[in-house]
């Protein structure tokens, strides 16, 4: 099967979206499908991701040095790189802002080539824009499957359409064997760890977070010892880093930027609690990835977050800002919790692994063939004959 993966954003920009469509491209190319992804994200010298095992990626506007004007371009051209590519199955991953993803939904649509939408933000609060836009270019009524990453992200994302579709749940995915590392052993006296991992932007807000810590550090006692460690890079990196400076909190709280995935897991293998402050979070990769290396997660009770992780047996959910506030502050005191959730989660694997994500990928390209009345038999039979195997990782 040709499949193209439409998205704004891809590598090297690092982000929840970026890094699933990477991973799922890897797997089908395992498989043997024959992909490219389709973004407007331009390369970074040195950074841009090839090799063996890794999609195609067609790049639209590269040159054009201004984000708006290259979004606004590639937008324009996406339709005849759709419609050229002679795709089986173009599966568009959007956001709340995604006028490519959009524009390319809306060029398959209409030209009955099999498509998918895949949500991957929690559109509560936009939806007079997207909704907007959706009207606009009538892409509800196209013959379109559409998904979103979360219950969260699915039910805004049908109120959006109306009701007129059904709106599937498409959950990402971790590779187990890339986060199940060995726990460090704590000495006497090693600090408590805390951790997050996000695009350093307002929606995820880590100016709240570094507040909430203040407010931690203020409850714990003083010979409770503790670290917290904020990684990724974004907008807003200047303002955390920041007000750390002004309340004198640079010495035990630290931002990393952007790190591998191998030094993210050798992180959660000494974490004893991370933190996903975001409100609005679809569903929080990052979360289920600190789960899955077998620690605690405190997230909130709104958002997509809270569909994964169980209260009170793989972490603690807040209902609010100063709920977050003393649950962290119960965590950081209580070691027995914190170890009886560890072990919880380190028995117990999350069930979010890939091969549930791509057997339920497949189902949805084979609802968008039959939609638009192409034959599922016929595009597979130029396919090898032996049967698809996910690798181990990506």
């Amino acid at each position: 099967m040709r499949i193209a993966h439409v998205s704004d954003c891809y590598l090297p920009r690092v982000g929840g979206i970026e890094m699933h469509v990477r991973d799922l491209a890897c797997r089908q190319l395992a498989a043997g499908h024959e992909v490219e992804v389709i973004t407007a994200t331009p390369p970074i010298p040195g950074k841009a991701p090839v090799g063996i095992g890794l999609p195609a990626v067609r790049r639209l506007c590269p040159d054009v040095a201004s984000p708006t004007l290259r979004t606004l371009r590639a937008a324009a051209g996406v339709a005849a790189a759709v419609n050229a590519g002679g795709y089986d199955v173009v599966h568009v991953h959007a956001s709340i802002a995604s006028p490519v993803a959009v524009a390319a939904a809306h060029a398959a649509g209409r030209n009955e080539i099999p498509v998918v939408v895949t949500m991957h933000s929690v559109i509560t609060g936009y939806g007079a824009l997207v909704g907007s836009i959706a009207s606009l270019i009538r892409i509800g009524s196209l013959p379109i499957i559409w998904s979103a990453v979360s219950e969260t992200a699915a039910q805004p994302l049908a109120r959006m359409l109306g009701g007129r579709r059904e709106v599937a749940v498409l959950p990402n995915a971790i590779d187990l064997s890339q986060w199940q590392l060995p726990a460090a052993v704590p000495e006497p006296g090693d600090p408590v760890v805390i951790a997050s991992v996000m695009r350093l932007a307002g929606r995820k807000r880590p100016l709240p977070l570094v507040r909430m810590l203040a407010r931690v550090r203020a409850a714990v006692p003083g010979d409770v010892a503790m670290e917290a460690v904020i990684v990724g890079d974004g907008p807003q990196h200047a303002k955390v880093a920041a007000y750390l400076r002004r309340h004198d909190m640079a010495g035990w709280v630290r931002l990393t930027g952007v790190l591998p995935r191998a030094d993210i897991a050798a992180l959660f293998s000494r974490t004893g609690v991370y933190v996903a402050p975001a409100s609005l979070e679809s569903f929080g990769i990052a979360a289920l990835e600190a789960r899955s290396a077998g620690v605690p997660v405190l997230a909130s009770t709104r958002g997509g977050v809270a569909e994964i992780i169980a209260h009170g047996e793989e972490g603690l959910l807040a209902g609010s800002d100063d709920d977050m506030v003393d649950q962290l502050t119960r965590l950081v005191r209580d070691r027995e919790l914190r170890c009886s959730l560890a072990a919880h989660n380190r028995r117990i694997p999350t069930r979010y692994t890939w091969e549930e994500t791509w057997q339920r990928t497949e189902e949805l390209y084979h609802q968008a063939l039959g939609v638009v009345g192409h034959s599922v038999d016929a595009v597979t039979a130029e396919e090898e004959p032996e049967e698809d195997v996910l690798p181990t990782s990506a």
